[in-house]
């Protein structure tokens, strides 16, 4: 199915099926850098893969796949011992970069050099409070990423003040789906404190191209949604969408700035974590912390709730539709990950598929 803009409607699920279920080659969000502790070995799976994240005494960030390659024993069941992951099985120890360090149980004269030995080493960036892992594809692990992981409009040093992180019991595509859908928060959100479906009205934003993605370019928040006012004076936002699930809002008004992330991380091909990260500059923020930490609790469990109720309706196999004008980020998104992985495959840059254009709705 083509889902040009120009669509009127689409059948999302067979869109979705018919590409790969996640986007190699990509930077994504794996962790929160308080999350793992020096001396400690932390388990994740990421899409659909095993990985152990482990930090030296030095304090550097590393992941290996979560399996020893003598049993197979996930790795991160054992400990960490001078600086490299020791298994539970028969104590093999792997360094950061993925190299057997020592076989207890072999005896001189044996011929087995266990440096020749490695368990694969995934690349890591960690920047601001926040843990970035490079997905490839299987033919290019082991390769250098060609780029670091996104550059992110944050002062150096500058930590989250409000996390919040939910386990979606869905595919990435549909979490990726209703983070941008632009025309369900009168009725998923319908709370005094942020909107009601009494507030609809119309609206028109521009867009254009960014970096394997798309731009909401800068614009006022709509009226009715009331957590702007918080911030005072006149806010302005900017929303960009891009590869592979991550959605950035970069809120000013005069010196002040808000800058929201959310990262829909794949886990499984029917689980994805999102994960939302709020920084600012405004010192008596950190005092709404209490307050606002239920509000993005409440807010992101309402979007949960909805793909909960999806997964019970996909069940049975339903004809899905895309809409114009609301639905277009939708189309796009499958656009733009179905020309990356086509870029990637054929070794040629990626073609953003998005044009300047307005789109219109009512919400």
């Amino acid at each position: 199915m083509d889902l040009a803009p120009t669509a009127a409607a689409g059948v999302t699920a067979a869109t979705a099926s018919a590409a790969p279920p996640f986007a190699r080659d990509l930077w994504y969000f794996a962790l929160l850098s308080r999350d793992l502790k020096p001396g400690r070995v932390l388990h994740k799976t990421l899409l659909g893969e095993p990985v152990a994240f482990g930090r030296t005494k030095a304090g550097e960030a590393f992941a290996l796949r979560d399996l020893c390659p003598h049993r197979g024993v996930p790795l991160s069941a054992g400990r960490m011992a001078d600086d490299t992951v020791e298994c539970p099985y028969h104590g093999w120890r792997f360094g950061p970069d993925g190299g057997c360090r020592l076989i207890p149980s072999l005896v001189p004269g044996q011929d087995i050099d266990p440096a020749k030995i490695r368990v694969r080493r995934y690349h890591l960036a960690e920047r601001n409070g926040l843990i970035w892992i490079y997905m490839a594809s299987p033919e290019r692990q082991g390769a250098e990423p060609p780029e670091g992981p996104p550059d992110l409009p944050l002062e150096a040093g500058q930590r989250p003040g409000l996390v919040e992180r939910q386990l979606f019991p869905c595919p990435v595509d549909h979490a990726v789906v209703g983070l941008m859908d632009p025309a369900h928060g009168p009725f998923v959100h319908n709370v005094w404190w942020w909107r009601k479906p009494d507030s609809i009205h119309q609206k028109a934003k521009n867009y254009g191209p960014s970096r394997r993605g798309f731009t909401m370019l800068p614009h006022p928040p709509s009226k009715n949604a009331g957590l702007y006012k918080l911030i005072g004076g006149r806010p302005v936002t900017e929303i960009v969408f891009e590869l592979p699930g991550l959605r950035y809002e970069i809120i000013k008004a005069g010196a002040k700035r808000v800058f929201g992330f959310t990262a829909c991380t794949p886990l499984t091909e029917s689980e994805t974590e999102v994960t939302q990260v709020f920084f600012w500059n405004i010192g008596w923020a950190g005092l709404l912390r209490p307050l606002l930490q239920p509000i993005a609790r409440i807010f992101l469990g309402q979007d949960r709730r909805m793909v909960t109720l999806q997964r019970e309706g996909l069940k049975h196999d339903p004809r899905l539709m895309l809409i114009r004008d609301a639905d277009v980020p939708a189309m796009w998104y499958f656009r733009i990950k179905k020309e990356w992985t086509a870029s990637q495959a054929e070794g040629r840059p990626f073609v953003n598929p998005v044009g300047e254009t307005t789109l219109h709705w009512r919400s």
